[in-house]
């Protein structure tokens, strides 16, 4: 298997990229080998790559000296491998490369390992150069590279509670919230007015404070945010502001302020949307995703919308044409099967869930073929994500891969992990009948 993600650092990485890279790093996470025989190559922006080859070369011949027969030759074979695939490359790509090559157990027992080759143009440039010949592959580098690093807080204030949250790539969450314990502007019987009002500003000094503290703690100590975004009801925020409670650090960094209805948690929640629909953090995931899922949401619930959902609608409007974009979330559970009888070519497709394939596949290769007889499969399993985007290339077609932790994601999740929005609504029922059990 070759898997080839590439990447320019002019455009930012489209959530298919995203979402393919992604459950790589997760295969190959869970591979271990039987040795040290899994190879992991991090190569440099602007190192030459005759000098890798050379440096893996000298690797090989160094392999040479393993005493066990099985893993000197799955370190060599992995290691001419990698050559050979690096000679493809008449220099080393804008942000790099990395290669992980290895002699991958197939579960059929010790020995019979097979080579396999995965290659990357990471999402930012490689910072590190790196040879490694391990029992596993080593992606931690790799993973680090797909963190959002544009991290923003969020603090939402009133005189009555506050709530700290972030705002990072395609997610977002409250860390904590916090009340006051400030009194409301009415005094109790018995107080004179300016003491109440001297007593009133002295608990809001000392909750200003302890917000700033708090702020300091979570979003520079714990999350070291790139700006923050104040927002809440009426004039405490720019109270906050302009008394400077918060460390320099963040005071200084302030993008925006916004108004809300609400502080606290709910505020949190508000400031997303209001940051959203003005623009103010376009360049986030979170933002795309939220326009995107925004729209879908409207299409389904209008009357005569344009919005469907459910995995047999989609793939038949797919292959009908009329599906403008496919919008899944990432956590979807359905894989596709193919199963082609060797004897006559009659072939079978599902769509069943992920766990369900190793028993589906047992019933499929267990009955005979319904066109010759013959018992002789060759059965091909494929992520959902990789044929829903080969159906949308075919047609002109958008496909959009949202995460599937985001308050957006749960609303795809709800509806089957998959919709889409029809480019125009079908004459008739009958082009949405699935092709596909």
């Amino acid at each position: 298997m070759n898997a080839n993600t590439s990447s320019n650092t002019q455009s930012k990485w489209d959530s298919v990229k995203r979402y393919k890279l992604t459950r790589m790093l997760n295969e190959l996470g869970g591979i271990l080998g039987h040795g040290t025989e899994l190879v992991t190559v991090y190569i440099p922006p602007r190192r030459p790559i005759y000098d890798v080859i050379a440096q893996l070369r000298n690797e090989s011949g160094t392999a040479s000296n393993i005493k066990s027969d099985l893993t000197r030759s799955h370190v060599q074979d992995a290691l001419s491998r990698t050559i050979e695939h690096l000679k493809l490359f008449k220099e080393t790509p804008e942000n790099g490369l990395v290669i992980f090559c290895g002699a991958i157990p197939t579960g059929k027992g010790f020995g019979t390992e097979k080579i396999e080759l995965y290659s990357v143009m990471p999402p930012k440039p490689v910072q590190i150069q790196l040879y490694r010949c391990d029992d596993h592959f080593w992606i931690s580098h790799l993973k680090d590279m797909m963190k959002d690093d544009k991290v923003i807080g969020i603090l939402a204030i009133d005189t009555q509670e506050a709530g700290l949250g972030i705002l990072t790539g395609d997610r977002w969450l409250v860390v904590d919230t916090m009340t006051s314990g400030v009194a409301g502007k009415h005094r109790q019987g018995g107080q004179s007015a300016r003491r109440f009002e001297r007593l009133r500003d002295n608990e809001l000094n000392d909750y200003y404070h302890r917000v700033a503290d708090h702020a300091q703690k979570v979003f520079i100590n714990q999350y070291n945010v790139r700006g923050i975004i104040v927002g809440g009801p009426g004039p405490t925020k720019e109270n906050f502001l302009k008394e400077e409670y918060l460390d320099y650090r963040l005071q200084n960094n302030v993008i925006t302020t916004l108004d809300t209805s609400y502080s606290g948690d709910e505020g949190i929640r508000e400031i997303i949307d209001k940051v959203n629909d003005q623009g103010v953090m376009a360049e986030y995931r979170l933002m795309e995703e939220k326009k995107i899922v925004k729209k879908f949401m409207s299409e389904v619930h209008s009357g005569d919308g344009l919005g469907i959902y459910g995995i047999s609608d989609v793939l038949a409007s797919l292959q009908t044409g009329i599906v403008d974009m496919v919008i899944v979330a990432d956590n979807i559970t359905k894989t596709k099967l193919d199963a082609k009888c060797n004897r006559c070519g009659y072939n079978q497709q599902k769509i069943v869930e992920r766990i369900d394939a190793t028993r589906v596949k047992q019933e499929i290769i267990s009955k005979p073929c319904p066109s010759c007889s013959a018992v002789d499969y060759e059965i091909i399993e494929k992520d959902i994500v990789d044929y829903l985007e080969e159906l949308a290339a075919l047609t002109g077609s958008k496909l959009e891969v949202i995460s599937g932790g985001s308050e957006e994601g749960s609303q795809i999740s709800s509806l089957g992990s998959i919709g889409a929005i029809l480019r125009f609504r079908p004459t008739t029922n009958k082009n949405l009948v699935a092709h596909i059990s």
